[in-house]
């Protein structure tokens, strides 16, 4: 398995861990968290950030995607190795405004940036690597909803997410419906698709095939599964980008090293997040994106956005191919609250979402008036 050239080879992972800088991020101790599994996760803890004067009835919840975390606003800097992946989108006199809202974003359950996941350590002490359970959308929620309980915030103004953070806002939503006042799906679904599955899959393998995994129990050596992470990455990445748009940019071109052009794009996507995230939390979350069904144990997709009460609205991405319009428009057209589904036009694909943030913020803004 070849390693991008601008990884360090001894990079074990890129995971935030205890003693690291905190930045900006606050941390909640929630206690034990009982699984979907029926497994108890023992002193699940929550990085989480927050923007803005909670005043009992502005409180906005935005929840990042796959390889996010809490950091949606702000500057690089210790603790924190991107600026904020939503600053053009929420801040002061932004869409979703920190001078009029309160806005809270954590880091997701089984994440890497100050959360409760592989890399952190087990009650003896030990970091939970391939040991650590499997988690659902749902159990992350769960340990949102404990997250929101210990702010002392029982009702959302709003709650955003796009792609894996539109599962769970959608989860609140239905599990939780008394809680969401208003409701913003980006680029999401309803239920994983058969699609949606087998990409994820064949990225888990990826990392799994790594010869430095060593079923998820690299920590202690000298190296991580980088080359693994890596290659998940550049097999994501294609499918967060649109076609045409890869065609326009990078064509057929080849660099003067020998590289096709959209090969070093993706090589350096690909070095870009092992530097700053870890194989197994990837292997985590993705693995509970497939889990993602909204219908499971509720008689239906159906008849579980019936159970949504809040104003809604609905984005897809017109040139997205991973997650394509006709996902969106189930959940347009089975959210009561929902108007008719709102179309962002963009080159980009998938990331669209982060991109086309004036699109974007548009209708941020509106719902949240």
């Amino acid at each position: 398995m070849t390693l991008s050239a601008a990884i360090d080879p001894s990079l074990v992972t890129g995971a935030w861990r205890e003693g690291d800088p905190a930045g900006s991020r606050a941390f909640e101790d929630l206690g034990d968290l009982v699984l979907e599994s029926g497994v108890t996760l023992p002193d699940v803890q929550l990085a989480y950030e927050t923007w803005g004067t909670y005043d009992g009835s502005n409180a906005v919840l935005v929840l990042h995607a796959l390889t996010g975390d809490s950091h949606v606003h702000g500057p690089a800097g210790p603790g924190h190795p991107t600026p904020g992946w939503w600053d053009a989108v929420v801040g002061p006199g932004e869409a979703i405004d920190t001078d009029r809202f309160f806005v809270v974003a954590a880091n997701i359950l089984g994440g890497c940036q100050g959360s409760t996941g592989p890399a952190s350590r087990d009650p003896d002490g030990f970091q939970w690597g391939g040991s650590f359970p499997a988690l659902t959308v749902r159990d992350q929620v769960r340990a949102e909803v404990a997250l929101a309980d210990r702010l002392g915030i029982p009702r959302w103004r709003g709650v955003i997410g796009g792609s894996a953070g539109g599962m769970r806002a959608l989860e609140w939503a239905i599990e939780h419906p008394e809680r969401v006042e208003r409701l913003f799906l980006l680029a999401t679904c309803a239920a994983a698709s058969a699609d949606q599955i087998a990409l994820t899959s064949t990225q888990i393998d990826a990392i799994r095939a790594d010869a430095a995994y060593f079923d998820g129990d690299y920590y202690d050596g000298p190296q991580g599964p980088s080359a693994g992470l890596d290659l998940a990455r550049r097999i994501a990445h294609i499918s967060y980008r649109s076609e045409a748009e890869l065609a326009e940019r990078f064509g057929r071109e080849v660099q003067p090293d020998g590289r096709y052009a959209v090969e070093s794009y993706l090589q350096h996507h690909g070095a870009k997040l092992v530097s700053r995230f870890d194989a197994n939390s990837y292997v985590v979350l993705s693995a509970a994106m497939s889990s993602h069904d909204v219908g499971r144990g509720r008689g239906g997709t159906e008849a579980a956005l019936a159970r949504i009460t809040a104003r809604t609205v609905v984005a897809g991405i017109d040139s997205d191919r991973l997650y394509p319009l006709h996902q969106q428009q189930e959940l347009a057209d089975g959210i009561a609250g929902s108007g008719p589904l709102a179309v962002v036009a963009s080159p980009h694909g998938h990331d669209g979402f982060l991109v086309e943030s004036d699109q974007v913020g548009t209708l941020a803004r509106t719902l949240l008036t």
